[in-house]
């Protein structure tokens, strides 16, 4: 197959790698789809806000406070725009995709009684199924699980027969943080609204790759981290449309988060100051508005047809090997998982780090998906902007070790 062009870079190479400081020569780093390396520019970003710019928001009095509340604030709207909603009042800062799951689950989520139902897909990550046990013992309702393709993606027929007037919420991934897979998000909207249900999408491993558009979409919430889209770890985006934000009480009381105080009563602060309860991560937010400016300035297209060509060589050199097991679509989107026959994915991971080869190795916080594959844990290679033809021969050559290793 042709290799992948490569992406231009801002020092006029053919490719991004010396955009990032992290990464040493001679290491290929494929496990993006746990943390991505940071660009210099969101580090110089970060530096610049700890140091002669730092200051509190929306406290101060003075210029720099009100100089830093214009960034961080500036910083919200740049994440709307990326989004496309309608209105930075409907994009709330939190720590990172986990805290926004939560933050549904125990605000909106405690709306529901028992009997009702959420439905969620076989291939979730923890976080976006924990939350929801945990609000089904508090409350008695009941969860139910849609099955996967032969390809191992959401089953979306198999999803829309298991919806009924009961579900209340549908919370799905619109990528696969294992299997590379991508959700028809529209699709399954429409037939979650056909009920009543709203949805919420895990966007996690889809914002460093793909556009999204909330309103087309049709999700009722959006939720992602800013440590996997090359921004800094620590901050991450609830949107919601206004009318839920809206109707939805305070989760975490404290500063910020109110209008009033007095010992009889407390009234709060309209959405989204009403869910960023005490000082927000000032610098977070600046360092994911750095993130997402880089990106643009690539292109989330272009980014995700690179990717989208690593993994295809990927999977092609992999089939090669004796014993490689393939796990999720042919055209995933930048993750390919594999299991080696009779090797842990442990050792597999182990050997590739003495070959300069980072992947990740384990059941990446999906031990359900793990069951349904058959498997107890995979190896996962994840690709990302500053990847290259050569990372994907860096593989091969250390899994054709591994083999001859194990024999």
């Amino acid at each position: 197959m042709p290799s992948p062009s490569p992406v231009p870079s801002r020092s006029g190479r053919g490719d991004r790698r010396s955009d990032f400081p992290g990464l040493a020569d001679g290491w290929a780093y494929l496990d993006s789809a746990a943390t991505a390396q940071k660009p210099g520019v969101v580090i110089d970003a970060i530096a610049r806000a700890y140091g002669p710019e730092y200051a509190t928001v929306h406290r101060g009095v003075y210029a720099r406070s009100a100089t830093m509340t214009e960034r961080f604030e500036a910083a919200r709207q740049t994440v709307a725009t990326f989004i496309n909603a309608r209105s930075p009042s409907e994009v709330v800062f939190v720590r990172g995709a986990t805290e926004a799951i939560n933050l549904v689950a125990n605000s909106w989520g405690n709306s529901l009684e028992a009997g009702d139902r959420i439905l969620l897909s076989a291939l979730e990550h923890h976080s976006n199924i924990v939350p929801w046990q945990l609000l089904r013992d508090r409350t008695g309702i009941e969860i139910d699980v849609a099955p996967l393709t032969a390809d191992h993606r959401i089953d979306e027929d198999a999803l829309e027969a298991l919806l009924t007037p009961r579900t209340k919420l549908v919370a799905i991934a619109h990528v696969s943080n294992v299997l590379g897979s991508v959700a028809d998000v529209t699709r399954i909207a429409a037939a979650a609204h056909s009920v009543g249900a709203r949805l919420l999408v895990d966007g996690c491993q889809a914002a460093p790759r793909i556009a999204i558009d909330v309103q087309a979409s049709g999700a009722d919430f959006y939720v992602f981290s800013g440590h996997k889209l090359y921004g800094p770890t620590g901050i991450g985006v609830l949107w919601a449309r206004s009318d839920i934000l809206d109707a939805m009480p305070p989760w975490q009381g404290g500063g910020s988060m109110i209008e009033t105080v007095t010992f009889e009563r407390t009234t709060y602060a309209p959405a989204p100051q009403r869910f960023e309860a005490g000082t927000p991560h000032i610098v977070g937010a600046i360092g994911l508005a750095a993130a997402i400016d880089y990106v643009n300035t690539i292109g989330l297209g272009t980014i995700d047809a690179h990717e989208r060509a690593l993994a295809t060589q990927a999977r092609e050199g992999l089939r090669q090997i004796n014993s490689v097991r393939l796990f999720g679509p042919e055209n995933s989107a930048g993750i390919v998982s594999f299991a080696l026959d009779g090797v842990h994915p442990h050792d597999i991971g182990t050997i590739l780090d003495e070959s300069g080869v980072a992947i990740r190795a384990g059941h990446h916080c999906a031990q359900p998906l793990m069951t349904v594959l058959g498997v107890p844990a995979t190896a996962r290679a994840s690709f990302a902007v500053y990847n290259g033809s050569d990372d994907v021969d860096r593989l091969l050559d250390g899994m054709r070790r591994v083999t001859r290793i194990f024999g």
